[in-house]
């Protein structure tokens, strides 16, 4: 993908390709033993909700086989909920769901998961499947009701921002919508397309799709490009804020925007994917240098 970028702009100067992220980017900003604040998305959380950044409510964290049981009766009360692995990345192990009647639950393709169903689901999470390392934590949290901005473009499952920052300094972004293959899940990884953000007009720009370039969305049909963004500059003063509380100064930061409650910060990154360059035509080095 990012030989596309290097065909369409003919510089292959401008682009970061992954072992120069590596070794100009991400090692001599982001000190290796503080990675597992970035890994680990319950320390994570953990920082941003003593700080007062906005966060989805936690449900329950599952961390042992034991207290699987207990912790579903628990989130039961719920109509949505969404489960992800502390440690997971790239979109493996999250679902999200909703209630259908009591114990039941399914995604938004609907896929159905019943109280066995989810139990199996959240102990392959705790084997450590989706996750660096061997076992792992579950977390149950709010379920993310999506601004109009955005169901406008895609009416299933949760998009989300993500903005790159050094030194404390957002440099791009993009923002990630679900498709009917990623069912309802905005990450890259499991079929989302990212779409570009002008970053000082806070407008959408193109989208990129199947190694293509688009203005509306695949499945929904909806023209994005040029649609302004809602609290752009509020996100962006919440990513700066969050730079800021961490020992890592390359980070990717991901808000999703709620219909109540405006941006919130769902993790940060502190090895943050190369795609957002094809998506915004843009590579990183030509911003940083």
């Amino acid at each position: 993908m990012i030989k596309l970028l290097r065909k369409l702009l003919n510089a292959d100067e401008y682009l970061v390709g992954i072992n120069q992220r590596n070794l100009e980017y991400v090692y001599p900003n982001n000190p290796r033993k503080y990675f597992p604040l970035a890994n680990d998305k319950v320390l994570a959380k953990n920082v941003l909700e003593s700080n007062s950044i906005p966060v989805p409510t936690t449900y329950a964290i599952v961390s042992e086989l034991w207290e699987i049981e207990d912790k579903l009766e628990e989130v039961g009360v719920q109509k949505e909920i969404v489960i992800k692995p502390a440690n997971g990345s790239g979109g493996g192990g999250i679902l999200i769901l909703f209630q259908k009647e009591m114990g039941v639950w399914s995604t938004h393709s609907g896929e159905v998961y019943p109280k066995d169903k989810l139990k199996h689901h959240l102990a392959t999470i705790l084997y450590g499947v989706f996750s660096i390392g061997d076992k792992d934590k579950a977390i149950i949290e709010y379920c993310i009701t999506p601004h109009c901005f955005l169901t406008d473009i895609y009416s299933k499952g949760i998009p989300d921002f993500r903005i790159i920052l050094l030194d404390e300094k957002p440099l791009m972004a993009m923002l990630r919508v679900p498709t009917d293959k990623s069912d309802g899940k905005a990450n890259l990884h499991q079929g989302a397309m990212g779409i570009g953000v002008d970053m000082e007009k806070g407008v959408l720009t193109q989208g990129f799709h199947k190694n293509t370039y688009v203005d509306h969305h695949p499945d929904s049909g909806h023209h994005f490009a040029g649609k302004e963004i809602p609290d752009w500059q509020k996100t962006l003063d919440i990513s700066v804020e969050v730079s800021k509380l961490f020992p890592l100064k390359y980070l990717g930061i991901d808000i999703i925007f709620d219909r109540a409650l405006g941006p919130i910060v769902i993790e940060i990154n502190a090895r943050p994917g190369l795609q957002i360059q094809n998506i915004n035509k843009t590579g990183l080095n030509t911003i940083v240098k």
